[in-house]
């Protein structure tokens, strides 16, 4: 097996790091393993390939021609599934550690008075400029700038009406609710029920934001996104899953990844969602987040790469990821958008 190669087998060269060795696997796992098609020995035979170049320690070994036994030393404890009497916990984390916490509160819960800071000195200018220096230039430079100041008050007036008027017009049509929709009341939907009390308990917490829970596709009649957050023109839709404990990733495809082997137990269906949600919702900026709680006693770890289409997140990295990305912008509300969003919920 030496001579065959490990490194051949995976198609990368002896000094290929630990990463370009991972994405070699993935590559080849899929098209091999025997669920596509491919024969049981020769993914077993793949598998021992990437089990030892991802160890370092194996790693070495095996370049000093010393190979270990994989199916020995990687052994897992056996996994027995879900436990129907376990049910996780909504996080409760500090908002001291949410870099975004205070920043997103300012709006709506104003805090003391700035400091002056160059306001004074500002306002000093800006009264030369308007009234001492016309008055020197004379009458005619005075006309001017009356007739100029007055089209200025006048439109300032005009926008804060029109903005009044459709904040009154808002408000007479959704009223003051800040929630849409009810997450799944089955025994088995107590992960959408936990990420409806983690969206209310934080998110809420971002000026205008609007949370959905069981949004229809467009032209289906079912729930088929658990949930959905709208901050302004930024959108994120979301799936709660409960799945056994473990590291799971995800390539740009949404492909999922548990332990480094392909994630059999579940799949998304938000890389659908997102493209038919950016066609209903154009200018709208979008993001999919898939939130994972353990289905028995255990850890859930992600690969932490947040900038795929569809990341993986343990619900502490969602509401520090994602209300960051939430919070980044002023946010108003797009009555439109809101309008078309409750039209989609279930």
């Amino acid at each position: 097996m030496h001579d065959a190669g490990y490194y051949e087998l995976l198609g990368v060269d002896k000094d290929a790091s630990a990463a370009e060795i991972k994405s070699a696997y993935r590559a080849m796992a899929r098209a091999m393993h025997p669920d596509a098609g491919g024969s049981p020995l020769a993914f077993h035979r793949l598998r021992e390939a990437y089990e030892t170049l991802s160890d370092p320690r194996r790693r070495a070994a095996y370049d000093r021609g010393f190979q270990r036994s994989p199916v020995r030393t990687r052994r897992r404890p056996r996994e027995f599934g879900e436990d129907p009497a376990f049910v996780a916990d909504v996080p409760s984390l500090d908002p001291a550690t949410l870099p975004w916490w205070h920043r997103a509160g300012e709006p709506a819960c104003p805090t003391s008075p700035r400091p002056p800071g160059h306001a004074p000195a500002a306002i000093l200018l800006a009264w030369l400029l308007l009234v001492v220096l016309p008055l020197m230039a004379g009458w005619l430079l005075v006309t001017v700038w009356f007739l100029f100041a007055t089209a200025v008050a006048v439109w300032l007036v005009r926008r804060h009406l029109r903005v009044r008027e459709a904040r009154r017009q808002l408000v007479a049509e959704f009223g003051q609710v800040a929630v849409y929709g009810r997450p799944g009341a089955e025994a088995d939907h107590w992960g959408e029920r936990l990420t409806a009390e983690l969206l209310t308990r934080y998110l809420g917490r971002l000026p205008n934001v609007r949370i959905f829970h069981g949004l229809a596709l467009p032209g289906s009649v079912f729930a088929d996104i658990d949930h959905a957050v709208l901050a302004g023109h930024r959108l994120v839709l979301i799936e709660s899953k409960t799945w056994l404990p473990g590291c799971y990733g995800a390539d740009e495809d949404g492909t999922l990844w548990r332990d480094d082997r392909l994630f059999r137990g579940g799949a998304t269906g938000l890389p659908a969602a997102m493209a038919a949600y950016r066609d209903l919702l154009p200018g709208v900026e979008i993001r999919g987040a898939l939130i994972i709680y353990p289905s028995r006693a255990g850890e859930i770890t992600t690969e932490e790469d947040f900038d795929l289409p569809v990341a993986p997140m343990t619900p502490d990295q969602f509401v520090h990821e994602i209300g960051g990305w939430l919070a980044a912008e002023p946010s108003t509300v797009d009555a439109e958008v809101l309008r078309t969003l409750c039209r989609q919920v279930v």
